[in-house]
């Protein structure tokens, strides 16, 4: 059961929504990176969006219609 990068972010406010849109479909994540990642910057250190890797297809599926 290892994790699997689902997504990056330049926003926590982006990340939230893409972590709650998975909880709510059932799919467990965490957000990596979230204190390296001021806002204002750019992203230059993106928040990444992690689930394990059997839920990975399904994860990327959803978040692509966001």
């Amino acid at each position: 059961m290892a994790l699997v990068e689902a997504a990056r972010f330049g926003n926590s406010f982006d990340a939230g929504a893409a972590k709650a849109l998975l909880e709510a479909n059932g799919i467990g994540c965490v957000l990596f990176d979230t204190e390296m990642s001021w806002e204002g910057l750019g992203g230059i250190i993106p928040i990444r969006l992690m689930v394990l890797d059997e839920d990975s297809g399904e994860a990327v599926a959803l978040l692509s219609d966001l």
